[in-house]
């Protein structure tokens, strides 16, 4: 379809020139994706003092989930239980990607608070389906919050976080276990959210038919990946978060997104249904940045300001 849209940030439009787009996924090019060299997290590790470990953590159907976890080296070799704790979830559409993909964002809260990182490798669809996604990163959550003493960490100021499906599992995350009642989470930072698998918005159209770092057909193929053929009440809002009816109880939540990406008018929404249940919740809408723009390219001038925005927000919010 040919519909108007928001035009880019003259810098990402830039950049994004020398970019391969594409407007589809398929099976083929899903497992060509995955072949893809991972993040070199060891070249983001190595000017940083952080001790790394590398934990396996059973699922609830016996499958193994890794984590792994990066925290501040102390030098005295003191470990207090006062640490934050951001709990990362990777994005990459819910069919790929791998517990270090766009680490950088939170490895800067680990430099600017002295926050444990523990980042959770949940299973991909179409291989997982249904709540499996979201029910690995709980287990791996529970078992953050039993070790948080051995970790250093402070169990009351645990953050969930994530970024495009990560963002969308995070908020899957933090609904489950306010549903629960347990952990208790201080905060969710969305970041360019994959919230709603309905895929109907002004901006799930405008970002279909052309090509893009994350389209609307591209979006349609990864919740058909998690979500085969279930349709209507049939799906979870566990798994699609847009579709709970209730968004009270919330912890404080930051959202952001870009004005020219797909995902733009589910996460405005989803802000301002939490505003309309009475939540504390803080929107930015980065005008001319599409999907991901700033982990794609974190140098550029509104990149360093949106990143810069949330690192300011979670500063308040641990202070307080």
């Amino acid at each position: 379809m040919t519909a108007a849209r928001p035009s880019l940030d003259p810098e990402l439009r830039e950049l994004l020139a020398d970019m391969p787009l594409m407007s589809r996924l398929t099976p083929d090019l899903l497992a060509q994706l995955r072949r893809l060299p991972s993040t070199p997290v060891d070249s983001l590790l190595a000017h940083r003092q952080v001790e790394r470990r590398e934990i396996t953590v059973p699922a609830e159907d016996g499958a193994e989930i890794r984590l792994s976890v990066l925290s501040p080296a102390h030098t005295d070799g003191a470990t207090t239980a006062s640490a934050p704790c951001v709990y990362w979830i990777h994005g990459g559409g819910m069919v790929m990607g791998d517990r270090f993909s766009q680490i950088d964002i939170p490895l800067e809260w680990l430099d600017e608070f002295g926050a444990v990182v523990v980042s959770v490798d949940y299973r991909l669809a179409p291989e997982a389906t249904g709540t499996t996604l979201v029910d690995d990163c709980y287990q791996g959550l529970l078992w953050t919050v039993e070790h948080a003493a051995e970790l250093g960490i402070d169990p009351a100021r645990i953050i969930v976080a994530g970024a495009s499906a990560g963002g969308g599992l995070a908020a899957g995350l933090t609904l489950l276990a306010r549903d629960l009642g347990t952990p208790a989470i201080a905060a969710q930072v969305l970041i360019c959210p994959m919230l709603d698998h309905r895929n109907t918005t002004v901006s799930s159209r405008q970002y279909t038919g052309v090509p893009g770092v994350w389209t609307g057909e591209m979006n349609a193929f990864g919740w058909h990946a998690v979500l085969g053929h279930l349709t209507g009440d049939e799906v979870p809002a566990h798994v699609s978060p847009a579709l709970a009816d209730d968004l009270s109880g919330l912890p404080a939540t930051y959202i952001d997104t870009g004005s020219a990406e797909v995902f733009r008018d589910e996460d405005t929404d989803y802000a301002g249904r939490i505003w309309a249940a009475g939540g504390l919740a803080e929107l930015h809408v980065w005008a001319g940045g599409f999907h991901g723009f700033d982990a794609l390219y974190p140098q550029a001038r509104i990149s360093v300001t949106a990143r810069r925005t949330r690192t300011d927000w979670l500063a308040r919010l641990l202070s307080g």
